[in-house]
């Protein structure tokens, strides 16, 4: 068994291993990940760091064959599901093993199993939704972690390799307010640290699901694992090259790119990804027209051109000239002409 808790909870897991250590023979107790000075390097080995944090395993033994204990939560907040951090660990855990909460509020422990298995439903279908998609926004939620360049980079290429446009947004934290201006995504992607795409999110907010990178990943990448088989990263880092998850694209040769697909959603057969153009030039693509006209062909503008309102329209030569004419005075809550009320 692994003792977890949030970060307030921290201090009472050693007090509470020295109780649970007569009834359990293998009993370890995590510790934050913080990182240590590279001028004072330790002799001993060092632990297994994930979901941000340190296990000290014995040798031999790996952590898929743990269950787990987890202390943490408030009264106020009974739904864990909205909990980023034990959603992550939650999702990241393995199925076959037991894992139950503790919240130290109430002291009410409860088994986690269904809410899990709810979790990986959601994530599964967040995949199968980007499949489907054709554009996708790639939303830099943040510029002050390491390697966000790079991942934007990787992430492009990704979603161009699986025939998919996509687009770079830079609009700090996400809103439903600020995602509505962007119609034309079918989903967005957040690049941000390991628990920004898990925050609380009400349910219906945004009118397209927003995903984390290693569902996009999922989604794009025809050699990566099939669910139950693949880990689940929260952090884009993870999936760069030099990370030992990162799993690479397969060259265009491959027959992975040659597999027919299902949508689980439509119920439609999704093209091959070899269909699919691998070296899109990108806006630079023109599309004959019937009037004889070239147009920009691209996601964005086929879009648009289904739109009822496409913009102001000039009319050039069809309205008349008039002079200006004096307009309403005052202020919005009451104009001069308007009189008191």
């Amino acid at each position: 068994m692994v003792l977890l808790s949030e970060p307030a909870c921290a201090h009472a897991l050693e007090a509470l291993a020295m109780l649970l250590h007569p009834k359990y023979q293998d009993l370890i107790v995590s510790s934050p990940a913080l990182p240590l000075p590279s001028e004072s390097p330790s002799p001993e080995p060092k632990p297994l760091e994930c979901f941000g944090r340190h296990f000290p395993l014995a040798p031999g033994r790996c952590l898929e064959e743990y269950g787990a204990f987890y202390v943490g939560g408030s009264k106020a907040s009974p739904n864990s599901d909205l909990d980023p951090d034990l959603s992550r660990l939650l999702l990241g855990w393995a199925p076959g093993q037991p894992f139950f909460s503790c919240c130290p509020d109430t002291g009410q422990t409860q088994d986690e199993g269904v809410r899990a298995g709810r979790l990986r439903a959601r994530r599964r279908y967040l995949v199968e939704r980007a499949r489907d998609a054709r554009v996708v926004g790639l939303l830099a939620g943040t510029l002050g972690v390491a390697r966000h360049c790079e991942a934007l980079a990787h992430f492009r290429n990704l979603t161009r390799a699986a025939g998919k446009r996509s687009y770079v947004l830079a609009l700090g934290r996400p809103t439903p307010a600020k995602l509505a201006n962007f119609p034309e995504m079918d989903v967005f992607v957040l690049l941000a640290c390991p628990l920004g795409a898990l925050a609380p999110q009400p349910s219906g907010s945004f009118f397209r699901p927003v995903l984390t990178p290693c569902e996009l990943e999922a989604a794009c990448n025809p050699a990566w694992p099939p669910p139950g088989l693949a880990p689940y990263l929260t952090h884009y880092a993870d999936l760069l090259p030099g990370s030992p998850f990162h799993v690479p694209l397969p060259p265009p040769e491959s027959e992975l790119w040659d597999a027919p697909d299902v949508s689980l959603i439509s119920g439609e057969l999704r093209p091959p990804l070899a269909c699919r153009p691998l070296n899109d030039p990108g806006c630079s693509a023109l599309t004959p027209r019937p009037q004889l006209e070239l147009a920009e062909s691209s996601p964005a503008a086929s879009f648009l051109s289904f739109r009822s309102w496409q913009g102001l329209e000039l009319r050039l030569g069809q309205t008349p000239v008039t002079e200006a004419v004096s307009g309403r005075r005052g202020i919005a809550i009451a104009y001069e002409d308007e009189g008191s009320s």
